[in-house]
C-alpha cells in the first residue's frame, strides 16, 4: 500500500513518542528505593531497606549525635515506651513494614523520634534522588516532606 508521506511521519511520530513514553514509565517503575535518604531538615540519614518484600529504615547518621542537654550520644527520649527511652537513636528503625500500594509508593508505618509516636505512612519515590515522605493522624491530618537520597 502507498501511504502519503504525512501519514507516514506521523504514525512514526507516534510510535517514536509511545515507545518513549515506555521507556520513561518502565524507568521509572525500576527506580530503587532502598538507599540511605537524607531527611527534609538535613539532620537524619535514614537506610532503607527490602525486608521479605517491604520497605524498613533504620536511622544510620545524625548530624547532631550528641545532646545538648546531657552531652552523651542521643536517646529514643521521647518513646511513648519508656523502656525504650534509654536505646540509642542511632540503630532505631523509623520506617516499618511498608507495602508496596502503586507504582512508585508504599504504605504503612513510620516512627517519629520527635514525639515518639508512630503513624500511619506513605513513601512516594518522585524521582530518582527525591522520596515523599508523608505520615498521618486517624488517616485525615497529613504532613509531608521530601527525603533527598544521601548514597
Amino acid at each position: 500500500m502507498n501511504f502519503p508521506r504525512f501519514s507516514m511521519v506521523a504514525a512514526a511520530s507516534v510510535v517514536a513518542a509511545l515507545l518513549g513514553i515506555t521507556m520513561v514509565a518502565a524507568a521509572q517503575a525500576a527506580m530503587p528505593v532502598t538507599g540511605t535518604w537524607l531527611s527534609a531538615d538535613g539532620g537524619t540519614k535514614v537506610r532503607v531497606t527490602d525486608c521479605g518484600g517491604k520497605l524498613c529504615g533504620k536511622v544510620v547518621w545524625l548530624n547532631e549525635p550528641i545532646d545538648q542537654t546531657t552531652g552523651k550520644p542521643k536517646t529514643d527520649k521521647h518513646n511513648s515506651d519508656a523502656a525504650k527511652r534509654a536505646r540509642p537513636l542511632l540503630g532505631v528503625q523509623v520506617v516499618q513494614g511498608m507495602k508496596p500500594s502503586g507504582d512508585n509508593k508504599w504504605s504503612g508505618q513510620i516512627y517519629n523520634a520527635d514525639d515518639g509516636k508512630t503513624y500511619q505512612a506513605n513513601v512516594t519515590l518522585v524521582s530518582e534522588n527525591a522520596m515523599r515522605v508523608q505520615g498521618c493522624v486517624l488517616g485525615l491530618l497529613c504532613k509531608s516532606q521530601t527525603w533527598t537520597r544521601a548514597d
